[in-house]
């Protein structure tokens, strides 16, 4: 568990401000890359996802949406939604913009106050865990099982609501705290009955060959060495790991590798020897060709095209 949030990265995050006045709807589509993190301040909100599922979200919640795409924050489950980008933005900073669509009554106690982020999420290796998660991951339904949600989310409507010195920074290392609690709790409270690598990470069989890859994925790992790990022969490791994760341990580690070094090239830009040297390849070639049969594209294709969007 350690391994997998220590590879939890949240980039190019975007934070907004919001307060409106009911009755309103609020528009949201970062696109199916873009995860959002939701938390109501002030007032109530409901929730209608991708789906249409309906989710009630009270002051002192917050939401995670993994996978992004179109959701809309509503005060009645019937309004007409306006897309959040039509809103005029004060910023802030450079991450950070206040949005107050309030009928000329800013901080009226009747308004509604979210802090919004849209973010990419990546868990580094653990990539496979995050198709595993559903459309929403709410906080309230966290709160019982582990308390330690409360005094974030009251940390948060803090510095929200009070907008003192350097607030926005604050907010946003908070905002990655609960973004990494929320995963946390949904793993520990079970992932929803979902199976595959999220039963490899709570099988004490396998989860110790799953740590030691993730803790040094460049070793020239055998199934002997991931066996060892785990305390059992080799034949039955390979086989629990395969009939758990549907793939094999060395699948899993070049997947884990590429993975990685997609992260590194893309978004670090590390070179791709330094990526290749870091993985344990011998030489950039065998790295490339290593690359390639695992992901079927070039590691030259993982870097940011020139002029992209930081």
């Amino acid at each position: 568990m350690s391994e997998l949030l220590l590879g939890m990265r949240l980039r190019g995050v975007q934070y907004r401000r919001i307060e409106v006045a009911p009755p309103f709807g609020v528009g949201f589509d970062g696109g199916p890359d873009r995860a959002h993190l939701h938390v109501v301040v002030a007032g109530t909100v409901f929730l209608r996802g991708e789906t249409g599922a309906i989710s009630t979200l009270a002051a002192g919640t917050a939401v995670f949406l993994p996978h992004g795409g179109k959701h809309q924050l509503l005060s009645a489950v019937d309004l007409p939604c306006r897309d959040i980008t039509s809103f005029t933005g004060e910023p802030v900073c450079d991450a950070l913009s206040d949005i107050k669509d309030c009928a000329g009554r800013p901080d009226c106690p009747e308004n509604t106050v979210i802090f919004s982020s849209c973010m990419e999420f990546d868990l580094g290796g653990m990539q496979r865990l995050v198709r595993l998660m559903p459309e929403a991951m709410i906080a309230g339904t966290l709160s019982e099982r582990h308390p330690e949600v409360l005094p974030i989310l009251k940390a948060m409507e803090n510095e929200v609501c009070g907008r003192r010195v350097g607030f926005a920074g604050i907010l946003g290392r908070l905002a990655d705290v609960l973004s990494a609690i929320i995963v946390r709790g949904w793993i520990e409270c079970g992932c929803d009955g979902a199976s595959g690598v999220v039963d490899a990470l709570r099988d004490p069989r396998l989860v110790g060959a799953l740590a030691a890859l993730h803790r040094d994925p460049g070793r020239n790992w055998t199934v002997a060495d991931l066996a060892a790990e785990t305390g059992t022969s080799r034949s039955v490791f390979a086989e629990r790991f395969h009939a758990i994760t549907g793939v094999t341990p060395l699948r899993y580690a070049a997947e884990l590798r590429m993975r990685l070094a997609t992260q590194w090239i893309g978004s670090d830009k590390l070179p791709i020897d330094a990526a290749a040297e870091r993985l344990g390849y011998a030489s950039q070639a065998a790295f490339s060709r290593a690359f390639k049969r695992v992901t079927g594209h070039s590691p030259g294709t993982s870097r940011p095209s020139q002029g992209s969007a930081p």
